[in-house]
Formats: structure tokens, sequence, C-alpha cells
């Protein structure tokens, strides 16, 4: 509950002080933590473990010490805090409403200026999706890579989980052009984000987006010059590099009031949270935009399927959205629950090639709890979360597709096949 009399971070202050590289560490917002331990039930991580370094209050008190000095930022800290998921699991169920995303994102930033840095994975998937170019790049070596044959060839070599996750990256062609895409000049009109990893990787989802947009009515502006949301650098402790790539992202949408969609819910969030307020304002989940205007749908085809709905993490405890089961409840025949499972599926960002095994155990929990109710399409609108569920899924042999939910909508307006 808010409570009307309680300061804004910015206005509190701790009794503590922050050494150098954790000098913008909000520790008023940890002091905000009483260690209650309501939190440890919804954290993934603790129950994987059961170790208190894994859980939402062990990690803010491994942080406090950090930034007061009376830690190290190395040895067994460490672990601890590279191993959380950022899911924010935490954040709906504390009662002393402690922003934990902002403070493990703060912790990440000190460790950073201390020297501590991501492994060759993130760094190779930082430099891919950073400019335009590179990002062209990594479209043409997914593409390449289907039709030679060499993601079927890679998922058999002994080099690691990103080799075996490249054949179940489906692919896809190129992602919408830049300009404005509509069916009629009096449109309405919106902005979609296309992000970085998405273009080469969910470029049908992208595609999808359009037309269901174009067929309610609204023209579907992409503006040239946008680029990575900064999620990951976020997550990663780069604070700068971020910070700057937010920055762009708010001179290439303008400051006027249009609507900024978001397909991917990991950018969506970040998007949200962005230090610029009014462009924030302006940005939901493509699902949770089509369901605020449900009545511009037309008459949507019949379809015969049982649908299970899955919310990332970032779409639920971020963005807090949950647009897709209203729509897709709309679709007559269509049988459509929501996945009772809560906790991350392991996938978050670049964890599922940095921790392989612990998002392997998550994914694989996510699909015991289907049990025999294996639905035919499993919707999910985070693309980590799709690629994660679709290996574990196929390696099971489990017979489900894993769609972005704008892609069924799409299947449904165009009374097409999926």
């Amino acid at each position: 509950m808010n409570d009307p009399m309680r300061k804004h971070p910015s206005e509190r202050e701790s009794r503590h002080k922050s050494r150098d590289p954790f000098h913008d560490f909000p520790l008023a917002d940890a002091d905000l933590c009483v260690k209650c331990a309501l939190c440890l039930p919804h954290c993934p991580t603790y129950k994987l473990s059961h170790h208190e370094g894994d859980s939402p209050r062990g990690r803010i008190a491994l942080m406090q010490g950090l930034a007061q000095g009376a830690l190290e930022p190395a040895g067994k800290t460490l672990p601890h805090l590279d191993g959380c998921l950022v899911c924010r699991a935490c954040e709906p169920v504390c009662p002393a409403e402690v922003p934990y995303g902002r403070l493990i994102d703060a912790g990440r930033r000190g460790l950073w200026r201390s020297g501590h840095r991501p492994g060759w994975m993130w760094k190779s998937l930082a430099f891919l999706r950073r400019t335009p170019r590179r990002l062209a790049w990594l479209t043409r070596l997914v593409r390449l890579a289907h039709r030679s044959g060499a993601a079927k060839l890679a998922a058999h070599l002994p080099l690691g989980h990103v080799a075996r996750a490249a054949k179940f990256i489906q692919e896809t062609g190129a992602p919408p052009s830049f300009g404005t895409h509509s069916q009629s000049a009096t449109n309405e009109k919106v902005a979609l984000f296309l992000g970085c990893l998405a273009r080469p990787l969910d470029a049908d989802v992208l595609h999808a987006t359009v037309r269901v947009l174009n067929v309610m009515r609204f023209a579907v502006d992409i503006p040239t010059g946008q680029g990575c949301c900064g999620a990951m650098d976020a997550h990663a402790g780069d604070r700068e590099t971020a910070v700057s790539l937010s920055r762009q992202n708010v001179a290439a949408f303008g400051e006027d009031a249009t609507p900024i969609i978001s397909t991917a819910s990991g950018c969506g969030v970040q998007l949200q949270e962005t230090e610029n307020a009014a462009f924030s304002e302006r940005v939901t989940d493509v699902m949770q935009f089509i369901a605020a205007n449900a009545d511009r749908l037309p008459t949507l085809s019949e379809r015969n399927e049982h649908v299970i709905v899955h919310s990332p993490c970032s779409l639920k405890n971020g963005m807090r959205e949950a647009g897709a089961l209203d729509v897709l409840r709309r679709i007559s025949g269509l049988t459509v629950e929501a996945l009772r499972h809560q906790d991350c599926c392991g996938a978050a960002g670049s964890y599922l090639f940095e921790h392989a095994m612990s998002a392997d155990k998550l994914g694989e929990k996510l699909l015991d709890a289907l049990g025999d109710n294996i639905p035919d399409i499993f919707v999910t609108s985070n693309i980590g979360c799709a690629l994660h569920v679709r290996r574990l899924a196929a390696l099971r042999g489990l017979n489900m597709k894993v769609l972005h939910p704008v892609q069924l909508l799409d299947a449904c307006l165009t009374d097409s096949s999926l």
C-alpha cells in the first residue's frame, strides 16, 4: 500500500555512507528492508539453493556490506550477486516496498566500477547488439547458420549452452523497415520499438505486430536512430552505456505523445524506467495496448486450440501489465488459461547462457508444473523465455508451439496457420 507521507527515494537519507565505487548506491532504499523473510518463498534462486546469500534479503545485506566497506568486492560475495535473475518477484510481496530491482542494478554498478565484469558471452552479445551495422551482421549470421545447417550442427558441438540453444533459434526474415506502415493516411499513429536482438531473432513477431496494429487502424511508425534498450548493460552494472542508449532512444522517438509499443517485455520495463519520465509514460506492452483498444479489433477467426499464457517476470513484476489473457480470450473456440507456475523460467537475459545449469533447472520446473496439461500453443511475451522454453520442451519431446501472443492474434486476423 502506498503511503502518501512516505518520502520519495531521492528525499530519504541513510544513516550510513557509501565508499567510492558504491557512491550512488541507494542505502536509504536498502535500509527499508527489515529482513522479514516474506520474499524468500517467492525467490527462485533461494528455492534452488536454500542459501541465505541467494535470497533478496541476503543479497541486500551483502550489498549494504559492500557499500559501507564491511565487505570486499571479491570472493564468495560475487557469485551470490551474479546469480540473481533480477526477476523482481520479491517486489510485489514486500510489505516495505523495497525497490529491489533498483538495488541490485546499483550494487552491480559498484562491482563494475570495482573491476568486476561479466564473462565473454555477455561481452559478445554486448558487442553485437549495440549498433545497427553489427545487428545486420548478426541477422545475416543467423540466417546463414540455418540455411547451411550450421545451427543444427552447433547443437552437437562442445561449445557451451549458446551452441545448444542455436538449434532452437527460429529463422526469420528481415525486420520491418524504418518509416511509417499504414493502411490509411487517416490512421492514428503509434511508434514501434524494435529492440536489438529481436531484429535478427524475432522479426516475425515485429511483422505480426505491424499487421495487427494496421488492421486496428493504427499507423505504425518505426523511427530510425533507435537501438538497444540498455537492459543488459544496466543489469551488468554498466550504467554509463545504459544511460547513453536510453538517451539515444529518447532522441529517436521524439517528444510528442505518440504511444511507444514494445513487443519484448525485458525491453519494455527498461524503457518504462528510464530517467526521462515523459518518455517512460508513453511505453506499453503490445498486448496491453491491444487490450486497451480491443474495440478496434475486427471479427477474429475461430481456432480450436488449447493455449497456456506465460507472463514473463519483466512483464508481471516490472511493467505490471497483463493484456494477453484478455485479448486471447476474445478468440472463439480457443481454450485459454494462465500458467499457474509463477517462478522465473531461468532465461533472464544473458543468465540463460552465463548460468546454464541453474537456468535449466528453473526451466525444467516450469515444464514439470505443466504435468499432463500440455497445450497446443505456449505463448510468452519475452524472446529469451521463448527460446529457453522452446529448447527444453523440444528436448523432452513435447509437441507444443512456443509463440508470442501477438503472433496468435495475427493468425486469427489473417486466418492463417501457425
